[in-house]
């Protein structure tokens, strides 16, 4: 019993240099790097999440296997199985640590990333690794990749579906037609934004907050309006129609100052292009006119009309412009005692 006191002291120690090691070295350098906003500190301490624990105790059993009265040929196995955990976690920490990287270079360039590429390089990563792996605890890897080709072509067979999404995936994400965080239109009548696009599906995310999951291969094909392409900004176009008594110089006058106060309130980067009116048609009951402004993105056109059709409405009643209402002149000839009686009858609809 006295040979293993050792031994057992080695593991203990490595469990209790795991614990101190994980709560309180890494946290405080956690918090470190939070508190100084290290650029990619926060993808490095998630790549290193529970690994100090794991490294603190595989050198513990290792220690105490090296130290253990063991047979030599047992003490070689567990030597190879302790070194297997450890390379394979170092494997797992590189494979994160990529995965992050390439989403923060996505984020940087495209605004937001998406899971489909970071998924693939961090999968990459990983059979590599387990392939260096292998080839260091001497199996043989050349015979391992014939079968994995032939069987690759079975798979492919099995699995053409999802090899169509996944390449499809790729296509949407290198010819950029979506790009996570970009409004679209479905051919369906579905729109919404882009939240992610995986090795499978592209979701979209409703404004009603229900998601809708489109394969890849079926979006790569077909017929869909992104309204973040070429640009994200866009023209906001709003009907309007006043009274034939009233003074058009006033009307554009006062509808483009309204115009600005809404844009300076919604969409203040854009303020440079003006907005403007364009007179069009001699309505049945008014002069009709079609307002120009610009937004920063689709769905601003929504809170966009609703505050320039009450501040235009507020400021047209001060300035005395009428909005009419759609009237019908009616002439009905009626006889009473033989006699023709022209009657005429005004209503609105």
């Amino acid at each position: 019993m006295m040979q293993w006191i050792l031994p057992l002291g080695f593991i203990v120690a490595g469990v209790l240099a795991g614990i101190i090691g994980e709560k309180l070295i890494f946290r405080k350098l956690e918090n470190f790097v939070i508190k100084k906003r290290i650029a990619g500190g926060n993808i490095i301490f998630h790549a290193l999440h529970r690994m100090t624990f794991i490294w603190f105790v595989i050198a513990g059993f290792f220690w105490a296997v090296l130290s253990s009265p063991l047979r030599p040929d047992i003490i070689n196995v567990l030597q190879k199985i302790l070194t297997v955990a450890f390379l394979y976690s170092v494997t797992l920490v590189l494979a994160r640590l990529t995965a992050g990287f390439v989403n923060l270079l996505i984020q940087r360039t495209e605004g937001v990333p998406t899971s489909l590429v970071s998924n693939v390089a961090k999968v990459v990563v990983l059979a590599l690794g387990t392939l260096i792996l292998l080839q260091t605890v001497g199996v043989k890897i050349t015979p391992i990749l014939t079968t994995l080709g032939i069987g690759g072509l079975a798979v492919g067979l099995a699995l053409q579906d999802t090899l169509a999404n996944l390449f499809a995936g790729f296509y949407l994400i290198i010819s950029k037609q979506v790009r996570t965080g970009d409004y679209v239109k479905l051919d369906g009548g579905q729109e919404g934004y882009v939240t992610d696009i995986t090795w499978r599906n592209t979701t979209i995310k409703e404004v009603s907050n229900n998601v809708v999951i489109v394969p890849n291969s079926k979006l790569a094909s077909a017929i869909f309006t992104n309204y973040h392409l070429p640009a994200k900004e866009i023209t906001l176009t709003l009907n309007v129609g006043v009274s034939y008594d009233s003074d058009l110089e006033e009307v554009e006058k006062v509808t483009v100052e309204v115009a600005k106060e809404v844009m300076q309130e919604i969409a203040p980067k854009l303020i440079a292009n003006e907005p403007y009116i364009r007179f069009h048609t001699f309505g049945d009951f008014s002069i009709d006119f079609t307002l120009y402004m610009r937004v920063s993105e689709f769905f601003d056109q929504r809170i966009g009309k609703h505050i320039f059709i009450k501040k235009l409405h507020k400021r047209y009643q001060e300035a005395g412009i009428t909005i009419p209402f759609p009237i019908k002149e009616i002439y009905v000839q009626h006889n009473i005692n033989k006699e023709n009686s022209e009657f005429r009858i005004q209503e609105s609809e």
